[in-house]
């Protein structure tokens, strides 16, 4: 049986919008299609080692993914790495290093959780590590808005250049009317 896994972004969790709507969705529509969104650290190490795990206690002939912001990073170090067969980038993250070294020696706090963080020059450094050129261009469906008031939109472009892309007008950081785009997210996968 084919698997959806859904990476959520920094300080998120399993609860956000995006997760529990794809989930919903894939319910509704797709039942043989397991859903699985662990809910990841937010210290890039530990997160990368609970992809790892989730990954590998996957019998799945298929592994999909969507990732959402730094899920988006995540996702695309994991088809680069061939630990899964495709991807959907929503807003995805591009150099979030940099954003880390920004956050060096602060708390920052989950959103969903409360769980707290307090970033280290490692956890920019792992990340670097792990930012990898886009060698495997057809295994991703880029989406972003270039409303997205967190991320500059444009540097995903840039980086997935070679990639299907879906560039639209206005919306936001969340993905307006992500649940919209699921039947046509899964057909891409599944193709």
């Amino acid at each position: 049986m084919p698997a959806l896994v859904y990476i959520h972004g920094f300080l998120s969790s399993p609860q956000s919008f995006k997760a529990q709507a794809t989930q919903h969705w894939l319910a509704d529509q797709i039942p043989s299609i397991s859903f699985i969104c662990p809910a990841l650290s937010s210290y890039p190490e530990q997160a990368a080692m609970q992809l790892d795990r989730t990954l590998d206690a996957l019998k799945s002939e298929k592994v999909y993914l969507i990732g959402s912001s730094l899920g988006g990073f995540w996702a695309s170090w994991l088809i680069e790495t061939e630990r899964a067969h495709k991807a959907v980038l929503i807003n995805p993250a591009v150099e979030p290093q940099v954003l880390v070294e920004s956050l060096i020696g602060q708390t920052v706090e989950n959103y969903y959780n409360g769980e707290s963080y307090k970033l280290q020059k490692s956890d920019a450094a792992f990340l670097k590590q792990c930012d990898l050129k886009v060698e495997k261009s057809a295994a991703y469906w880029l989406m972003v808005q270039q409303g997205d008031e967190t991320l500059d939109y444009r540097k995903a472009v840039n980086k997935y250049h070679r990639c299907k892309q879906l560039v639209e007008k206005g919306g936001s950081h969340t993905f307006d009317n992500y649940q919209q785009w699921l039947p046509k997210i899964m057909q891409f996968l599944s193709e």
